[in-house]
């Protein structure tokens, strides 16, 4: 049975197939294993994938820490399908991976051989997934990264410009090196994808502090923080990491295929909210029937917010109107 299958328990709930608990030493020659840290977990599904094919290396975010344990590897149920070897870095805190373990293991599982049983290694993550996916590409040789919304860093010193999310950040270290800004770590990664919505002013901060020449920055406007949620909704994720696995540029088709994301709830908020807070509303009445006519055959409810823009955006034009 795969990550994420089911069978059912004496109470009707769904039983996770957890892999089995080994040490690194066996893990590295390993199928499938679970790897128990005092911080952190690495569980690999590599059973079904193809011999000597690319390794995915997902890592949890703020969102997926919410759901408790046993959890499979961050978007399994995305990345299964695609038939490569999949390794989940899980950690047991909303702490961005501040923390010894997940590095240490990484590096155990470099030193025994682990990472040169593939022909490409690919790290991904969202947000704080892609903070240690960035941050820890230079453990293993090669890696590539595709991140979503990652920041460099949460230092206050570093990144004055980074206010969100004061619990989690505040209960976290974010003093002292190492791993402590993503952006000392580009330089030595092979290649970087990083996807981010420009609109959104402290992502677009973090983006320029990590360009550079081995660095693709892939702007997706009206995507918000949680940009990964519109790219999944919108089918493109597997193409993104297809490309990553395939070669070193998410191709232009990409964005033929993104085209998807205007039918994207989240999508359709940002971008009729953006365009009534810069006081267009015309042009949010256009955008709000054009998205109606997408949506003709749906659900009134689902639409409700639209028709709900379209209205207060042509009571602001006859307010203006006098």
């Amino acid at each position: 049975m795969s990550a994420g299958a089911t069978e059912p328990t004496t109470d009707g709930a769904p039983l996770l197939d957890v892999p089995p608990a080994m040490g690194l030493d066996a893990a590295a020659f390993a199928d499938r294993f679970l790897v128990e840290g005092a911080h952190a977990k690495l569980w690999f599904e590599g059973a079904g994938a193809k011999p000597g094919g690319a390794l995915v290396v997902s890592f949890d975010n703020l969102a997926t820490i919410d759901e408790g344990w046993p959890r499979p590897p961050w978007a399994w149920k995305r990345l299964e399908p695609l038939g490569h070897a999949v390794l989940g870095v899980q950690s047991h805190a909303k702490d961005w991976f501040r923390q010894p373990t997940a590095p240490a293991l990484l590096r155990g599982l470099e030193e025994r051989g682990f990472f040169r049983r593939f022909s490409r290694v690919v790290l991904t993550g969202a947000s704080m997934g892609g903070f240690a996916a960035l941050n820890f590409a230079p453990l293993i040789p090669e890696a590539r990264v595709l991140a979503f919304s990652a920041q460099s860093t949460m230092n206050k010193v570093i990144a004055p410009f980074e206010h969100r999310f004061p619990y989690a950040v505040r209960k976290s270290n974010w003093e002292g090196m190492p791993f402590l800004d993503a952006a000392a770590a580009v330089p030595y990664i092979r290649r970087v994808v990083l996807v981010y919505d420009p609109f959104v002013p402290e992502d677009r901060a973090h983006a320029a502090r990590m360009a550079g020449p081995n660095v693709q920055l892939l702007r997706v406007p009206f995507c918000t923080h949680e940009a990964i949620r519109v790219v999944l909704k919108s089918g493109t994720f597997p193409m993104l990491v297809e490309a990553m696995v395939a070669g070193d540029r998410v191709p232009e088709d990409f964005w033929r295929a993104f085209r998807a994301r205007r039918q994207v709830p989240k999508w359709q908020r940002a971008l009729l909210g953006a365009a009534a807070n810069r006081g267009r509303p015309r042009l949010v009445i256009r955008a709000a029937e054009a998205m109606l006519r997408q949506a003709a055959d749906l659900p009134e409810e689902e639409t409700l917010f639209i028709r709900r823009a379209r209205r207060a955006a042509a009571n602001a034009l006859k307010a203006a109107a006098g």
